[in-house]
């Protein structure tokens, strides 16, 4: 962690994570807010109706972006209520990826639109130049009245329902976040649905709110977006990584970063940090991307960080706990899309209780999970080896 002010006891949680805050908000230049409530959310079961419940109760506004939306009973819900709300009067605006939302069916886009949802594309494919294809949004965010919001992995689509009792229910966390940081996350939607719809930006409905503290947590909401060069998503990230002294927990969909991110985690874990990184096993949607994180095994276990590979189905998550005391949660997965190309909200959390659940969860995640260890990893066949190298000429992209 940074120095700790003079006279304080370096080893107390409180001093740690009030020092990791100062060094994030003096490199980033995003200040904090507290007094938020963190609710944290697993897998469909919780997050669903967390998220519909809230879509039921708005009184004045609804605005929702995902980067999927695909097919079955829980995309046709999620059209249905926010057709409703739409034609009760109420603003509701839902911004979709051109490319990850391209399966939504195209009734459900009549069924909203035609109640007056405002529906907004993020870059449609079919409409761009070669040169902006690559840039996505991948955030994932719902804000109800400007006071209520949720973001983090889960997609709007059957994949994601269940617990992740077997293949077909993928695994997931979402937080539900209450206090002044909702503003941050409604910044992320508003900076994107003004690319999608300048026209559109502002109406009657939008107002700023007062915010209550109902909880602790000190947040700070940092967005991601393409970039040349460092970009805040990337300072995150390596501020974090640089910080933790004793153990430090990474659960992501896709793990393929570049040396520069693997070279930290194998100098935090030389200098004593407990490090472990939790993935998908062989239940994946994206070969590839495994692969391409795969060729660093060997040198990670190496150094002695611990690698997991989830069991029973995807493992969706996107979760970075650090020292016990503070989190990362967001739509950023730990590869090279998501630091360096997508539109990408994660909120960098200091809580000890919200940390706590999330750590819980994640020793949970690993009685269903199979370490790999070195001299197991060293004994992969030749076949392997060449995919993974062959990954080489593409991993910017992965």
């Amino acid at each position: 962690m940074p120095a700790a002010p003079a006279g304080a006891d370096p080893t107390d949680p409180g001093v740690r994570g009030r020092a990791l805050r100062r060094r994030l908000e003096g490199l980033i230049g995003i200040a904090a807010t507290e007094g938020n409530e963190l609710v944290p959310l697993r897998n469909g079961d919780e997050i669903f109706p967390a998220m519909l419940g809230a879509i039921e109760d708005a009184r004045r506004t609804v605005d929702m972006m995902t980067f999927v939306y695909w097919r079955g009973d829980i995309a046709r819900r999620f059209a249905l209520l926010l057709a409703r709300k739409a034609a009760e009067g109420l603003r509701v605006r839902l911004l979709l990826d051109g490319f990850g939302s391209r399966l939504i069916e195209p009734e459900l886009l009549d069924l909203m639109t035609s109640s007056g949802v405002q529906v907004a594309w993020f870059r449609r494919p079919v409409r761009l130049s070669p040169l902006k294809q690559n840039h996505r949004c991948h955030r994932k965010v719902l804000v109800v009245d400007g006071r209520t919001a949720y973001t983090g992995g889960v997609g709007i689509a059957e994949e994601w329902c269940g617990d992740a009792r077997n293949p077909a229910e993928w695994r997931d966390t979402h937080v539900q976040v209450r206090g002044p940081a909702v503003d941050g996350i409604a910044a992320a939607f508003a900076q994107n649905w003004a690319e999608c719809r300048p026209d559109a930006l502002y109406d009657e409905a939008d107002r700023f709110e007062e915010h209550e503290q109902p909880g602790q947590a000190v947040v700070q909401v940092v967005r991601g977006s393409a970039s040349v060069g460092w970009q805040d998503l990337q300072t995150l990230m390596r501020v974090v990584i640089s910080s933790a002294e004793q153990r430090l927990r990474l659960a992501t969909a896709y793990f393929a970063p570049d040396a520069y991110f693997v070279d930290l985690l194998c100098a935090a874990a030389r200098r004593g940090v407990e490090v472990e990184l939790l993935v998908p096993g062989r239940h994946t949607d994206k070969r590839v991307c495994q692969l391409a994180g795969e060729r660093y095994f060997e040198r990670m276990a190496a150094c002695g960080i611990k690698v997991w590979r989830y069991g029973p189905t995807m493992m969706h998550a996107k979760v970075l706990t650090v020292d016990g005391v503070a989190a990362v949660i967001g739509s950023a997965n730990f590869n090279r899309r998501s630091l360096d190309h997508d539109e990408e909200v994660v909120l960098a959390t200091v809580d000890e209780e919200f940390t706590a659940r999330l750590d819980r969860h994640f020793d949970e995640d690993l009685t269903r999970s199979e370490r790999i260890t070195r001299t197991r990893w060293r004994r992969r066949g030749p076949t392997r080896r060449a995919l993974e190298a062959a990954t080489a000429p593409i991993r910017h992209f992965l």
